[in-house]
């Protein structure tokens, strides 16, 4: 700070020009007096703002994390009893170490959750698995359903790992849908929350994280690493999706289904990956209306376009389903690709209304349609565009 000093050892001349250069100078050092001031009153005020503002943003931070803790508390108070655990025994061969084959029993846990009151679960299909001989449901309530049938499982081969499930025997008690939400909305960054039966304790746990990518393509293996399958179209989460969880929904902050947990990466740190909800509703309103899981089939090979696979065919779009020339028929004969005249190299950008892009492959936008339902396939052929019409089949065992 600048000190003034205002008191003289003597006294000057006085004249006219002296008086008013001396009116002059007392009224710079008034204003330079009066502006130091208040730049010392300001600065003295400023740290005190400072400090008010310091405890105001924390309070607002306090605050915040209160807010979101309570909205994930209250998410999981309202979604909870949609929830339930999964217990599967399976029937195995094992081998001994003289080549003797003999049956063995295995016991797995995973989560679904409820989509119908009638008793209608969704999970994955690596929950209950092929070769399952027994299922029990254990809801949030601690009530535990034995009499649960497997309605369908997609195949081994599909990029969906989904299973339905049935309980035939509600003992009375009245079941609570989840709500689906619409997974095309989500974004990265996105705040979700996963419930499961995490570690099979047969109690939900909860966990948030953001949606951290999406149309992530995997391939899946159980914990001995074998029995791999590839899965496409994924949304990847940090929200910690554990062992356990697999079946169970990955929720937005309005507390609907956006996406069911799948899988996640073992060498890596609160990587997870959830099948969005939308490539399974065609599946879930089929079994709904009719009570079995049919799969809808085009029947054709494609892939599915990348900036360098658009380079390397030299097409005319880089995103799209590419009918790609191969060894096996591309166009599968009798099929319902077949039938609607496409061929091999025609290049699907749309399906109905649905893009093909990194979001959304082939096989993802069919599974939102039911088996039946008639759709316009958008086509490139030979650099011009055209539409067929398809109608959808229940794709084979095989």
């Amino acid at each position: 700070m600048a000190f003034i000093q205002i008191n003289r050892p003597t006294i000057p001349k006085v004249n006219v020009a002296n008086l008013k250069n001396q009116r002059f100078a007392k009224r710079a050092i008034l204003v330079l007096v009066c502006g130091l001031v208040g730049f010392g009153g300001g600065l003295l005020g400023a740290q005190v703002n400072n400090g008010d503002l310091a405890k105001t943003i924390s309070a607002q931070k306090q605050q915040y994390v209160s807010s979101e803790g309570q909205l994930i508390a209250q998410i999981a108070k309202d979604v909870g009893p949609s929830v339930v655990s999964i217990e599967a025994q399976s029937q195995t061969s094992v081998q001994d170490i003289f080549g003797f084959s003999f049956p063995r029993q295995q016991t797995g846990a995973g989560t679904g959750f409820i989509v119908s009151a009638s008793g209608i679960i969704v999970t994955n299909r690596h929950v209950v698995p092929a070769g399952t001989t027994d299922v029990s449901v254990t809801l949030s309530s601690g009530t535990k359903f034995t009499n649960v049938e497997v309605i369908g499982r997609t195949s081994q081969s599909s990029s969906l790992d989904v299973a339905f499930l049935k309980i035939n025997d509600l003992k009375g008690e009245k079941l609570t849908p989840v709500t689906l939400g619409d997974s095309s909305k989500m974004q990265v960054g996105n705040r979700v929350i996963a419930i499961g039966n995490a570690l099979g304790q047969f109690q939900n746990t909860v966990t948030s994280g953001i949606i951290s990518g999406y149309g992530r393509d995997v391939t899946a293996t159980d914990q001995t690493g074998f029995n791999a399958e590839t899965l496409s179209d994924l949304f990847q989460t940090d929200a910690a999706i554990n062992l356990g969880n697999s079946g169970g929904p990955l929720v937005n902050v309005s507390g609907e289904v956006i996406g069911i947990n799948t899988a996640v990466a073992g060498g890596a740190q609160n990587i997870g990956f959830a099948i969005p909800i939308n490539d399974i509703k065609g599946l879930i309103d089929g079994v709904l209306a009719s009570g079995e899981l049919k799969q809808p089939y085009l029947g054709v090979r494609y892939v599915s376009l990348t900036d360098d696979l658009a380079y390397q065919y030299n097409l005319p779009v880089n995103r799209g389903a590419y009918i790609a020339p191969s060894d096996q028929a591309s166009v599968l004969p009798g099929g319902p690709a077949d039938k609607a005249g496409l061929k091999e190299k025609d290049i699907i950008i749309k399906v109905n209304n649905i893009t093909i892009d990194d979001k959304t492959n082939l096989s993802s936008a069919l599974s939102r349609f039911r088996v039946g339902d008639s759709v316009k396939l958008t086509v490139i052929r030979a650099g011009k565009t055209m539409t067929l019409n398809a109608t959808l089949e229940a794709a084979p065992s095989q």
